[in-house]
This record gives structure tokens, C-alpha cells and sequence, in this order.
């Protein structure tokens, strides 16, 4: 059966319009796969561990080929059980609003927490980072306020989305489907840009079982 995990990184609850697109995604997905299982990843919800001294002393002892002790095994243990519940779905939606050009620093932290060796990625002194993540598909809605293609650096640049996809395929994550929603919310084309990208949710979600 598939899997589809909702990851948000948006912390604004109903007013945060990249999760009104994720509900017009997903509703569209329950309506053409009533039995595909959805499970929602709050990553706001405070159960994210940190990523600190003791989980990087865990991932450097991984690399040398030792085991981790102490707290270092602690940290170990409370990323692997957040790659562990990534890592059940096979399908998945993100939600990330731009802040400052980039990502949410949550969705940051999540990415350092679980983007392990041996779980995300492997590593050769020669041939380099392997992704190991294959077979699964991802949705992402974008959102900016302000920034926009086609506006004057004065309305900001986009260091999220290549950043976000480039670590999408750094895990061997090459299916990727994608919303976007840029008005420049001071004008008067907002209202027209959300119909069309909500109308985009519902044909991207249409498709991507």
C-alpha cells in the first residue's frame, strides 16, 4: 500500500497559504486514492531532536567505522528514529514557505538530522556521496511573498528551491513535482496566482500516485 508523508515546515497554521495548497493536494489524492495512508509531519510539533555536538560526534564516529557511545549514541539513535519514520513512506509532500531566500531553519534541521551515512547516503574516497534513498516521489509547494521570477533583485532571490531540490537528488530523489504560489502580495494579482496554483495542487495531486 502506498505511503504518502505530509512534512510541513510552515509554522502559521490556517493562515499559512503553502498549507492551504498542501490541503487542496491532499484532498485531491483521497479523492483518487481513498486507501493511500497519509501520515502528517508537523515538524514544528517539538518531537524534531536537535542536531548538536553529540549527534555530529555520532555521525563523524559512523564515518571512522566506530560506534557511538555515550550521548553520542543517544543522538544516534533519536536520528535514526527520525530517518526510520521518513524513510516508512514512499511518497512525499513538503511545504516550504521562503524565508530569507532560503528555507525554513527547521526544514534545515531536519534535513541534518536524518541525512546520515548509511541511511541517506553513502560515501567512497573516490567515487564520492551515493544517494540511497530510490523508487520514491516527491511533491513540493513553494511559497514567497514577495520574491518572484521576473522581478527586480530589490524583491529578493531564490536560494530555496535549488537548494531543497539539490538535496532531494543528493539523496537519489530524482522525481520531483512541484507547486508554486509567488504573488507579489502587495498588488492586486494575488487572488488570480492562488486559484492557479491551487488548481495546480489538484492536477499535480491527480498524478502522483
Amino acid at each position: 500500500m502506498t505511503k504518502l508523508l505530509h512534512i510541513s515546515a510552515s509554522p502559521r497554521g490556517e493562515r499559512s497559504e503553502s498549507l492551504a495548497l498542501a490541503g487542496t493536494f491532499l484532498e485531491a489524492v483521497r479523492e483518487v486514492s481513498p486507501t493511500t495512508e497519509i501520515e502528517e509531519y508537523d515538524l514544528w510539533d517539538g518531537t524534531l531532536p536537535s542536531f548538536g555536538s553529540d549527534a555530529a560526534a555520532a555521525k563523524m564516529a559512523v564515518f571512522a567505522g566506530e560506534q557511538p557511545r555515550g550521548a553520542a549514541a543517544e543522538a544516534w539513535s533519536a536520528a535514526i528514529a527520525t530517518f526510520r519514520r521518513f524513510d516508512a513512506a514512499d511518497r512525499y509532500l513538503f511545504t516550504v514557505p521562503m524565508w530569507n531566500a532560503g528555507v525554513p531553519y527547521i526544514l534545515k534541521q531536519f534535513i541534518d538530522v536524518i541525512s546520515q551515512p548509511g541511511l541517506v547516503f553513502g560515501f567512497d574516497p573516490d567515487a564520492g556521496y551515493t544517494g540511497l534513498l530510490h523508487g520514491k516521489r516527491v511533491a513540493v509547494v513553494y511559497t514567497s511573498a514577495v520574491y518572484g521570477p521576473g522581478r527586480a533583485p530589490a524583491f529578493g532571490a531564490d536560494f530555496q528551491t535549488p537548494y531543497f531540490e539539490d538535496w532531494l537528488r543528493w539523496t537519489g530523489i530524482d522525481d520531483i513535482r512541484t507547486v508554486h504560489f509567488r504573488p507579489n502580495l502587495a498588488t492586486a494579482d494575488a487572488p488570480t496566482a492562488r486559484r492557479l496554483a491551487h488548481s495546480q495542487a489538484r492536477d499535480q495531486a491527480k498524478l502522483f500516485l
